[in-house]
């Protein structure tokens, strides 16, 4: 290679280091390798295409001037986008800045410019529709997620949650979530590019366009997306090539203004096997874990699912899934089209006994052994009370209600003699629980929040 080139180039990067910050020297020009200098054509290799893009965008003008001044007028700029780092492969990009063009040949009016920005043909956004907000039930579990969620779909790629990191257990909604983002997005902005797609397929996807020789065009593909939606982020762990095109896609959607939302089964705190620089990049917008559905969630989905799909379920049934069926939404719902199943099949009401037969069948039920200490300190850890509190001499009403609580809840889940209970809650006598059950009993009779109160500590030691 002639040193001409690098001679020109050098002197223009002394203009240039003078006009622009270190940082955006070191980032877009330091890596630019000069590779000729022919016939007015300057040619400068690029790490890929989207550094071509990112200098027509901000430096054209920068850069026009320099070459003008440094070159000569005329000077025609192309560059050199770096396809494969081991081969030395790459493909020639003339520049669209407004530098001069030569004369057209015959055949430059059928030439389709790189930048030209024709009406994109629609894609299928690959979304489930029927993963959308409505049947997404908010609760503390997911409440952070499904807000963040709402805010990018009303303004994709202009809110602070870019990039948005969904992480949690497997069936807890990360899925869910992810297509409702993108199903609000179309429902509002019918024109944007939206995609979902599982990091397997985008694996497949790649290794199909090395193999042809179209990373190009899978490039270009995915550089049009306005909202890209990707699943199991963590299984890009060890994929090396796939990971390397990933974060220059990610850096161009990212820098121009797209949104991207990313699903994995862990934190990006302790996900393995990915590149840093990734890592860096999922913690710039928001981080939102979906955990497990509390008692309160997994209730209001049961009753949804039951609502939607037309059923008639007690809230017995209902309380008992609920109660038992704790790890994901996804087994909540496997239990309601077993249970259905069975019910139809059988011939048989959907009653207690048949659901704790299906129930059984899909977890592990063990059943709590309940002990006196067990239900005085729920009892205490509920009201904000210590356990020598509730022992005392005390007639304070708080504390007389609360021990009333644990006595009558003793009574009605141990077998507990009146005596043992009442020596192991305050060392009363077994004539004290005895009214203590009667006067708990009482009150539920006729004070619905004392009721509630109540049924929501039974809930707890249930749990």
């Amino acid at each position: 290679m002639s040193i001409l080139p690098e001679k020109l180039w050098n002197r223009c990067l002394e203009i240039i280091k003078d006009n622009i910050s270190e940082t955006s020297y070191n980032t877009w020009f330091a890596p630019i390798i000069p590779l000729q200098y022919e016939n007015q054509v300057f040619v400068l290799q690029v790490p890929s295409q989207f550094f071509v893009e990112y200098i027509e965008e901000k430096y054209i003008d920068l850069l026009r001037m320099t070459l003008y001044r440094i070159v000569g007028n005329g000077t025609r700029l192309e560059y050199r986008v770096l396809i494969d780092q081991a081969s030395g492969t790459g493909t020639r990009i003339p520049s669209e800045g407004g530098m001069e063009k030569s004369k057209p040949s015959v055949n430059t009016s059928n030439y389709i410019s790189p930048y030209h920005k024709p009406k994109l043909p629609e894609i299928d956004p690959q979304l489930n529709p029927s993963y959308n907000f409505n049947n997404l039930i908010e609760g503390k579990s997911n409440k952070l997620a499904r807000t963040a969620g709402i805010s990018i779909a009303n303004e994709p790629g202009k809110t602070v949650f870019n990039p948005l990191f969904v992480y949690g257990q497997s069936g807890v909604g990360k899925t869910h979530l992810a297509n409702a983002i993108g199903v609000m997005t179309k429902q509002l902005y019918p024109e944007k590019r939206v995609l979902y797609v599982s990091s397997n397929t985008f694996q497949i996807q790649y290794t199909d366009a090395v193999r042809s020789n179209s990373v190009n065009d899978f490039l270009n593909f995915y550089q049009t997306i306005d909202v890209l939606i990707v699943d199991d982020i963590q299984e890009f762990a060890g994929k090396t090539a796939t990971q390397n095109t990933f974060f220059h896609l990610f850096n161009h959607l990212h820098q121009t203004g797209k949104q991207l939302v990313l699903t994995s089964d862990r934190s990006p705190l302790v996900l393995v096997g990915l590149e840093q620089r990734l890592l860096t990049r999922f913690k710039w917008g928001l981080s939102a874990e979906i955990e497990k559905p509390d008692f309160e969630l997994r209730r209001a989905i049961l009753e949804d699912k039951i609502y939607r799909d037309g059923l008639e379920i007690s809230e017995e049934v209902i309380d008992y899934i609920a109660r038992h069926v704790t790890d994901n939404v996804r087994d909540l719902e496997g239990t309601l089209v077993s249970l259905l199943a069975h019910s139809t099949l059988a011939n048989q009401p959907i009653d207690l006994e048949l659901t704790e037969k299906v129930v059984s069948r899909i977890v592990n039920i063990t059943p709590k052994v309940q002990t006196v200490e067990r239900i005085r300190d729920t009892v205490c850890e509920y009201f904000s009370l210590t356990i020598d509190a509730i022992s005392t001499k005390s007639r304070k009403r708080e504390l007389v209600q609360a021990r009333q609580i644990a006595m009558y809840l003793s009574k009605q889940m141990t077998n507990n003699s009146l005596a043992s209970i009442g020596n192991l809650i305050g060392q009363r006598d077994h004539a004290t629980v005895l009214h203590a059950c009667k006067i708990v009993s009482d009150l539920m009779e006729f004070d619905k929040s004392f009721r509630e109160n109540v049924k929501e500590i039974e809930e707890r030691l249930k749990e």
